[in-house]
C-alpha cells in the first residue's frame, strides 16, 4: 500500500512537470510567526457574557509549513471540540486557515494579514450560516506577549456591521 502511494505521488509530480529534484517552497518568516503559537494553552472563552474554560494545543506540522490546533472545551455544559490548520500562502502573500468543529457541518475558510506594529492578525472569510445562507466573518488575533493572546470572532452583516460573536483569552501553560 505504501509503495502504491509513493508511486502515485511520483506519477502526479511527473505529470505536473515536476521532479523530485526540484526545489519546493520552504517555511519563511511568516511561518515562524505562526510557530510562536506552538505549545499548550489554557483558554477562557467569553460567549455572550458566559465564560468557560478550554485547552488548546498547537503543533507545527509538515516541516513547519502548517500549524495544527486542537481545541477542547465546554460551552454551557456542551462538550466542544475544534481543529484548525493555519499557514501562510507564499503565492497570495496571505495568512490562511481552515477551522472545523463539533457544532458546525461547514468548515470555515479564511485569509488575512498580520500587522507587526499593532501585533494584530486580521482574517476574513465566509461560511454557511445557521440559516443556510452565506455568512461573512472576521477573526482577530492580538498578541499580548509570548505567553498571552486574544482571539475574537465577529459576524459581518450584509450592511458591513460587525457583531462580536465570542472572544477567547489564551495563556501559555508552563
Amino acid at each position: 500500500m505504501l509503495f502504491k502511494t509513493i508511486l502515485g505521488l511520483v506519477l502526479c509530480l511527473a505529470s505536473a512537470g515536476l521532479s523530485l529534484a526540484q526545489e519546493f517552497p520552504k517555511p519563511g518568516p511568516e511561518h515562524e510567526k505562526i510557530k510562536e503559537l506552538e505549545g499548550t494553552w489554557d483558554a477562557v472563552m467569553d460567549f455572550g457574557g458566559q465564560k468557560s474554560k478550554a485547552t488548546a494545543i498547537y503543533k507545527s506540522i509538515c516541516g513547519g509549513m502548517w500549524m495544527e490546533s486542537d481545541f477542547q472545551g465546554d460551552l454551557g455544559g456542551i462538550k466542544f471540540q475544534g481543529h484548525g490548520l493555519d499557514g501562510y500562502n507564499q503565492h497570495k502573500k496571505k495568512y490562511v486557515g481552515v477551522w472545523v468543529d463539533s457544532m458546525e457541518t461547514a468548515p470555515l475558510h479564511f485569509e488575512g494579514d498580520y500587522d507587526a506594529k499593532s501585533k494584530l492578525l486580521v482574517m476574513t472569510g465566509e461560511t454557511v450560516g445557521r440559516d443556510g445562507k452565506p455568512q461573512k466573518f472576521k477573526n482577530t488575533t492580538e498578541t499580548k506577549d509570548k505567553d498571552h493572546f486574544t482571539f475574537k470572532m465577529y459576524l459581518v452583516q450584509p450592511d458591513g456591521q460587525e457583531t462580536l460573536a465570542f472572544s477567547i483569552d489564551y495563556t501559555r501553560r508552563k
